[in-house]
């Protein structure tokens, strides 16, 4: 654990674009071994699209990591948050209690709040849009998107009391889980089912991709599935029952022209209907 605190503490930028580039890698390899759904589409044309949006994420990410860093520095010196207030206990469990409380609400309350507030929904509703999900959606992500969760995080950062290796971890994790539930993979079925006891896992997640509600409403955890399970909001769904997308933007020039999408925030917003 030691060595785990020590790497995180100093991760050179060069390893974290390593651990994006390389997860995106590994999941592309794996959905064209052995993929969910047979899908018609240009993959790399839809990876193109969503590599911008990628892009655009890691910019935004980089602009503002100094407040992130300063706001787990604040922490450790002034002893805020809730892992600074507790006794001593062993770092194992100290480490796996701040990485669920950071993806609570860096994770599951940012996106859940997304879903919840229209002004928010209008720039999370890209990434719904995609209607091929794999492993390239993870970071489909309007800007403005990138922002919101920026704040979610650095707010779970300062309620947690996350010291910077921490945060460093939660992201690493959080880049390869979301990669990982978004690829175009076919898991065993039983498989499947007991990673979702405990992670999020790839059909879990792909139900929230499903184009109406209520199922667009639900699952919406990204590395621990124990929040959307204690908070009801767990749901699920036979994978031949998905269509992905979102039932208001189904048109391919909605949902698959850049220019589009980086305007559709500031679009007349549309009822989603429910079935």
């Amino acid at each position: 654990m030691n060595e785990i605190i020590a790497y995180f503490s100093t991760i050179p930028s060069s390893h974290r674009s390593l651990i994006l580039i390389g997860g995106i890698t590994l999941f592309w390899l794996i959905e064209n071994a052995f993929p969910l759904f047979q899908m018609k589409y240009k993959k790399w044309n839809h990876a193109g699209l969503n590599f911008f949006f990628t892009f655009t994420t890691i910019i935004v990410n980089f602009i503002l990591a100094f407040i992130l860093i300063q706001t787990a520095n604040w922490t450790t010196e002034h002893h805020f948050g809730f892992l600074n207030w507790l006794p001593e206990i062993p770092i194992a469990l100290y480490t796996i209690m701040g990485l669920l409380l950071l993806d609570l609400i860096g994770a599951y309350l940012a996106h859940f709040v997304q879903h919840k507030v229209k002004f928010m929904w209008r720039f999370h509703l890209i990434h719904h849009t995609d209607t091929w999900i794999d492993t390239t959606s993870a970071n489909r992500h309007h800007p403005g998107e990138s922002v919101i969760r920026f704040v979610f995080t650095t707010f779970g950062v300062l309620l947690v009391g996350s010291p910077m290796w921490m945060v460093f971890l939660y992201q690493s994790l959080s880049v390869i889980a979301s990669q990982f539930n978004h690829a175009n993979i076919s898991l065993p079925v039983k498989l499947d089912a007991f990673l979702s006891y405990f992670l999020v896992s790839p059909n879990m997640h792909k139900v929230h991709h499903h184009y109406v509600l209520p199922y667009t409403d639900s699952n919406y955890g990204n590395i621990f599935s124990i929040w959307d399970r204690l908070f009801g909001t767990f749901t699920s769904l036979p994978k031949e029952h998905i269509v992905y997308g979102v039932d208001t933007h189904m048109q391919p020039e909605e949902n698959n022209k850049l220019k589009n999408l980086l305007h559709i925030p500031f679009q007349e917003s549309r009822s989603a209907k429910n079935s």
